[in-house]
């Protein structure tokens, strides 16, 4: 399709580009060339029904949506007189309908067969593309060239087609294929890349085709792509249209017995000498005759039949077109078999991720004029209601939110940096509420071990018991990882006669309890201070009375 071997001496201006590039931007569809591209790539296997052709491309066009590309779906017209005889071959008919000038004036275009196989598919596609609010356009005749006059009139951004043809019609972005899923990318082609890195401007392009043939024309023969373009390079961009018009293209005929003339295209001779000296290569009759064609195929390129960009019909679909949620459940329901869930459960997150770009954007603007409106007034689809977390998809930050209002939409994962813009205000909200959250859960742990004691501190309140009669040494087992909040323990007087005290103290029990059974050894050490041998009876009944104070304790907690 388009220019033979053109895409290969453009190979050095090819860029491959992140699919982030498109986003916000205004992007035509060749639709024709998508199908087939589409088709070929996802043939059906097992003789699955499945129309894959139509779910590659509702893909496609969700990829898109999601990065808030402003969508036109461009479709085929009638077919170009002049296109009729490659349009026949590819059909498998040998016949040549356009055999010389006179044929091709008396040639019309042919309207296509509206009930053919691949005219169904076309229709399927539009009607997708309606139920996903893009508009489409109905081309007159090529849609590659209705695409490169929107593109060359500054009415879309740049033009997605395989057809290199777009090129020749003035078209200055060309996306020549797209790819999805991680990594995704675009194939992309710059027309100034062209001109800069090569020198071919429209001009030479439109004289390649000339020379190595195309939709429009048949190549000549002997002469190839190298060949073609030192041709080319030999005459100035402005000029070599005006001379191909008054001299056709007999310098580069390759006839019987002209070999010696070939040689002058390699040597390194004047260019205007050598544009001269092939010249006369060929000069038949029929030739001659045949030089009327290429004008023609020349103002095929340079004027094609197209919708001007002030017709009603290109107005039409520069409009906002409503998304019809019904209606793209039932085409998904019948050609992919979904329920209406998983049809909102594709395409709803990314109709949502479309609102937030276009409320960044908005923002953005606002900004950049000096105005601050809060977000809540500015009117968009999806509005973020809070974020619940932070998310790593394919190595990029994002964040998983949750939407307003909606049922089919409850959460859904999109760029961190694209709520950022949208939404500072839910991203302030949400570290701080997690900064809180975060000093909440610290708080009580603190708390928690500053009022526990240790077992060591429970043994020195109980070591604490002193008495005037002696001390009491204590030799505790092993650490018990059990503790008890902090209690308070009558002082036992020993020195004046009294009753015997309660065997135990309530608000004791329980912090003995733990404690107690880490104790090994009692003893009691009796001293006086008259002699260490004489005590007193009194000394002796009291120190009686402590013991069997505490063989009550052992009791009552054994």
């Amino acid at each position: 399709m388009g220019v033979k071997k053109l895409w290969d001496i453009l190979e050095s201006c090819k860029q491959t580009l992140p699919l982030h590039h498109l986003q916000n931007k205004r992007v035509c569809i060749d639709l024709s060339c998508w199908l087939v591209q589409i088709h070929n790539a996802s043939k059906p296997h097992n003789g699955s029904r499945e129309k894959l052709y139509l779910r590659g491309l509702f893909h496609r066009l969700r990829t898109l949506i999601a990065l808030n590309c402003s969508l036109i779906l461009v479709a085929d017209g009638s077919i170009p007189a002049i296109k009729l005889s490659t349009y026949r071959k590819r059909l498998g008919t040998e016949c040549e309908v356009l055999q010389d000038g006179r044929n091709s004036q008396k040639t019309t275009s042919l309207q296509r067969n509206m009930g053919s196989e691949f005219s169904c598919m076309i229709k399927e596609a539009k009607a997708l593309g309606v139920a996903l609010g893009i508009p489409c356009l109905d081309g007159l005749e090529e849609a590659e060239a209705q695409c490169a006059l929107l593109n060359s009139a500054s009415l879309c951004d740049g033009c997605f087609t395989a057809d290199s043809d777009a090129l020749l019609f003035g078209a200055r972005t060309v996306y020549r294929d797209i790819h999805l899923g991680e990594g995704g990318f675009v194939v992309c082609y710059e027309m100034a890349d062209i001109e800069r890195k090569l020198g071919f401007g429209r001009n030479s392009l439109i004289t390649l085709a000339l020379l190595l043939g195309g939709d429009y024309s048949q190549k000549i023969h002997g002469v190839g792509p190298e060949v073609a373009c030192k041709l080319v390079r030999s005459i100035d961009e402005k000029n070599i249209l005006q001379r191909i018009a008054l001299e056709g293209l007999a310098f580069a005929r390759k006839t019987k017995g002209t070999k010696k003339k070939e040689g002058l295209l390699s040597c390194d001779a004047d260019k205007e000498n050598e544009w001269n000296s092939l010249q006369t290569m060929c000069s038949s009759k029929k030739e001659h005759e045949s030089d009327e064609y290429y004008r023609q195929v020349i103002e095929a390129y340079l004027k094609p039949k197209c919708h001007l960009p002030n017709s009603p019909a290109v107005e039409r679909v520069l409009l906002q077109y409503p998304f019809q949620q019904r209606e793209l459940q039932k085409i998904c329901a019948h050609a992919f078999g979904w329920t209406p869930d998983k049809t909102d459960e594709y395409i709803m997150p990314k109709i949502a991720e479309r609102d937030v770009r276009r409320l960044a954007n908005l923002r953005s603007l606002s900004l950049a004029l000096g105005v601050q409106a809060p977000y809540q007034h500015i009117r968009v689809g999806y509005r973020i209601a809070a974020i619940v977390k932070p998310r790593k998809v394919q190595g990029k930050e994002c964040f998983e939110v949750a939407w307003e209002g909606d049922p089919c939409l409850k959460t859904s994962v999109i760029p961190a940096d694209l709520v950022k813009s949208a939404f500072p205000e839910k991203v302030e909200e949400f570290m701080s509420r997690k900064a809180e959250t975060k000093k909440k859960n610290k708080k009580p742990k603190k708390m928690q071990k500053e009022s526990k004691p240790t077992n060591s501190e429970s043994c020195k309140i109980i070591s604490g018991i002193d008495t005037q009669l002696g001390e009491l040494s204590i030799t505790p087992k092993r650490p018990s990882k059990k503790t008890c909040m902090p209690i308070s323990i009558e002082t036992i007087d020993l020195s004046t006669p009294s009753p015997s005290p309660p065997l135990v103290k309530h608000d004791a029990v329980s912090c003995l309890a733990s404690t107690a059974r880490d104790i090994d050894v009692i003893n009691v050490i009796e001293t006086d201070t008259e002699t260490e041998n004489e005590v007193s009876p009194e000394h002796e009944r009291k120190a009686k009375e402590l013991r069997l104070f505490l063989d009550s304790i052992r009791t009552e907690l054994s």
